[in-house]
């Protein structure tokens, strides 16, 4: 069985194929497991106990961030609103490098690994699904698993082009690496983010480096894999702002992991075809806000539990996993429809209005409640592990 991605949703279905006795293969585009990246967290006692059962729990506890609190400021770095750390931090908040380590870690020797390689073109055949790969290689597999994000590859070449399944959302986002990232002139206890608005753009800054979000109603044209574009369109929207901003700029010259792409709705009416079905992101992603990570795991459980319930008879388990995921992905993902104007409203007096509203503690707690519901509504089977033929 194959498996296209070593982000977060590839390794966690790795456990758990290797747990019920697969022999899975993950390829991965990057020469190895990505060590940056933004924090990103678990919430609530479905996300904690599947990592409790995968007995990574603790080790992830180890290397926790304890989120971070979200301080909205003026330009002097007055403070006008404040989001608590579980806001964004959930119960437990990792380094997303953290978080693919111990994964991938825990897989041990059930698990093949090809760092540098991606598929290239996938063909079903009678017995599987001939894979080809950008190294030029060659190998059939019986089943292949997309977990390659939102812009997945699989996606692209089994089910068709990007644009028929993801959905932009009126905002971008970036994030990089800075030398020092909090505030020159601020000292506060605990870890804390720093985030400055104008009318449609947001610059922050805080211990995981800068990010910034920007509105764009419509989407921009650029090459994903030009970083050098990517930053310049940075610049360009956020030339000529003061606060911290050009200090976060200057950071990009030296920016060692840097990040960018749209906020953006992955909506993929069904997520197998044949012998090929997709997880995570590249089924039901959401950029920010939609309990991506978690419901990633929730959904690497329920695919390999299926498989295994099935004896790895994908026509009966992949119908199966879908049905029994749907409605939670698709209520997890929800939570990211709204993130890019809760981040950079539009106009100054949606900004003041997103203050004036935060500021009061029932909508704290009201946000707080129906994100809590939505990382838990749902019922999980305990699977059985039976020993189907290794695939």
């Amino acid at each position: 069985m194959l498996i296209s991605g070593a982000g977060l949703a590839g390794p966690a279905l790795a456990w758990w194929l290797g747990h019920h006795g697969f022999r899975p293969t993950v390829v991965e585009l990057a020469p190895a497991l990505r060590t940056g990246g933004s924090a990103v967290d678990y919430r609530g006692p479905v996300h904690l106990g599947l990592l409790q059962r995968m007995g990574v729990l603790e080790a992830l506890r180890a290397v926790a961030t304890s989120g971070t609190a979200m301080r909205f400021v003026d330009e002097r770095g007055r403070r006008l609103m404040e989001m608590p750390p579980d806001f964004a931090g959930g119960d437990l908040e990792v380094r997303r490098g953290d978080l693919s380590r111990v994964l991938a870690g825990a897989s041990g020797d059930r698990t093949e690994w090809i760092f540098g390689d991606t598929v290239t073109a996938l063909t079903e055949t009678a017995q599987g699904v001939r894979a080809t790969f950008r190294s030029g290689g060659e190998r059939e597999f019986d089943l292949v698993i997309g977990a390659d994000g939102v812009h997945s590859t699989v996606r692209r070449l089994a089910f068709g082009p990007e644009k028929r399944f993801v959905r932009h959302l009126g905002h971008y986002v970036a994030g990089w690496d800075l030398p020092s990232s909090g505030p020159r002139a601020t000292a506060s206890p605990g870890r804390v983010s720093w985030h400055y608005n104008v009318p449609g753009r947001l610059a922050a800054v805080g211990d995981d480096g800068a990010f910034v979000a920007f509105s764009a109603p419509r989407p921009l044209t650029y090459d994903h894999r030009d970083v050098a574009a990517q930053q310049r369109l940075v610049r360009e929207r956020f030339a000529g702002l003061g606060w911290e901003v050009p200090r976060m700029l200057a950071g990009l010259e030296t920016a060692a992991d840097f990040y960018f792409d749209a906020i953006c709705r992955v909506d993929v009416p069904t997520w197998h075809r044949g012998r090929i079905a997709l997880v995570g992101d590249a089924a039901w992603g959401a950029t920010l806000g939609g309990m991506g990570n978690g419901t990633a795991l929730v959904g690497a459980y329920v695919l390999a539990g299926e498989l295994a319930a099935a004896g790895g008879d994908h026509a009966v388990a992949l119908p199966r996993y879908q049905r029994r995921m749907a409605r939670f992905a698709r209520r997890a993902q929800k939570g990211g429809d709204t993130t890019g104007r809760f981040l950079a409203p539009r106009t100054a007096r949606g900004i003041r209005l997103r203050n004036t509203l935060y500021n009061q503690p029932w909508m704290l707690r009201l946000t707080m409640s129906i994100a809590d519901d939505r990382g838990a509504r749902i019922d999980l089977p305990d699977y059985a592990a039976p020993s189907p033929a290794a695939a």
